[in-house]
């Protein structure tokens, strides 16, 4: 019995002992840790989409303020930041700054192009770009991605088409409703 005792005293003043570890006091590690939000405040995004050499990619921006689609545009059109860039992020959206112009409704985002699709150099990847965007902004009726419509008004052309950005980045048309029969 002593036996065993002293064997346990030996054995929990080896495991107290902290495993040959030294007492130190504190020791510098270098900045604090950053990107977590204090409670209660509000930290803001705007998602950006940029294209990359595996196609156009959503890059997150902080902002604050909520961001709706006419800031977000005026964001996008001033390209990738030197962070992103040096991740490969380039921009194929022409130079419009004040000529894009997008307007957020009830769930959805008017966009008014200065030009016609079929005018406008880049061609998709750019046209992607705007168009998710817009619709991942902020808009009014509470509506997320990918059920925001974006609808397309092209300068000089009366027909509007609407269209979605899904959750992999890609325009898709939404389909016309099936007229009722009656």
């Amino acid at each position: 019995m002593r036996r065993r005792a002293c064997l346990i005293a030996v054995l929990s003043a080896a495991c107290l002992a902290g495993c040959g570890i030294s007492p130190t006091g504190p020791v510098p590690a270098g900045v604090p840790a950053s990107g977590l939000r204090q409670p209660g405040s509000v930290s803001y995004q705007a998602q950006l989409y940029f294209v990359s050499p595996y196609g156009v990619q959503a890059v997150a921006r902080h902002a604050r303020i909520p961001v709706g689609p006419q800031q977000a545009l005026d964001l996008l059109l001033e390209g990738p930041d030197a962070a992103e860039r040096a991740r490969g992020l380039i921009t194929e959206v022409p130079p419009m700054y004040g000529q894009l112009v997008a307007k957020a409704g009830e769930g959805a985002v008017d966009l008014y192009l200065p030009v016609p699709v079929a005018k406008t150099t880049g061609g998709g990847p750019g046209l992607t770009q705007i168009i998710c965007t817009a619709a991942n902004a902020q808009v009014p009726g509470g509506k997320q991605p990918p059920d925001v419509d974006v609808r397309v008004h092209e300068k000089g052309i009366e027909t509007i088409w609407t269209v979605r950005c899904n959750a992999a980045g890609n325009v898709v048309p939404v389909p016309e409703p099936a007229p009722s029969k009656g």
